[in-house]
């Protein structure tokens, strides 16, 4: 009696429907790290004003644009968890963000190299099966990032090759932008990727989304 009740209750555990998961992000990169946790989720562009507040603090504009992306998808996707996310880098306090072009990314270097910057990245997870604040779950991860002190011809080269000028701080990390690095801090290693999987896995726990046991049974 007792193991049929406890096989009734793995197999109604087992039948439990996922909830949808989505991510807003148009990032390839956020795509693939989130896709290393073997969760089924869909991918929507949120379509939200980027510019950072008058006298906004970095962290502040990191968390506010995150979860302003989770609020715009969760709109059109409702009983879904929203993953929205943003990231700010700060150099002396001042905000440095995506350069847009050569000329601005190349002051962007410039003025990093040999420089230790903070990379503010901002992870919101929303819930659209609950209501008010209970819907957002928000949290700031910091990187610690040390800058080479590399020539301008280097930096140049890294530019044209790279071109990573959709990118804060004109480093993408993923890929030979490594090279201009000389050491990164943080507690959570896909941080500076765009999204923190150490913190974005405690999220989805507490909103009950499993992990192993959806794996071990595709």
């Amino acid at each position: 009696m007792v193991k049929a009740l406890a096989t009734f209750c793995h197999n109604m555990h087992q039948s439990r429907p996922l909830p949808r998961l989505v991510l807003g992000s148009s990032s390839v990169y956020r795509k693939e790290l989130l896709s290393r946790l073997g969760i089924p989720f869909d991918v929507a562009v949120p379509d939200i004003d980027e510019t950072p507040m008058p006298d906004e603090a970095p962290e502040a504009t990191a968390l506010r644009l995150a979860q302003a992306k989770a609020a715009a998808i969760a709109a059109k996707f409702p009983d879904a968890l929203v993953i929205g996310s943003d990231q700010v880098a700060t150099l002396d306090g001042e905000q440095i963000g995506k350069p847009g072009n050569h000329a601005k990314a190349m002051k962007q270097l410039q003025k990093m190299r040999g420089r230790r910057v903070i990379f503010h990245t901002a992870l919101c997870l929303f819930d659209g099966r609950k209501a008010g604040a209970d819907a957002v779950q928000l949290e700031n991860v910091q990187t610690f990032v040390t800058f080479r002190d590399l020539p301008d011809d280097e930096l140049d080269a890294y530019l044209k090759i790279e071109q990573p000028y959709d990118c804060a701080g004109s480093a993408r990390n993923e890929a030979l932008g490594i090279a201009i690095l000389e050491q990164i801090e943080s507690s959570d290693p896909t941080a500076l990727t765009g999204l923190p999987l150490i913190a974005l896995t405690t999220m989805l726990r507490r909103a009950g989304m499993p992990f192993f046991t959806q794996n071990l049974t595709k």
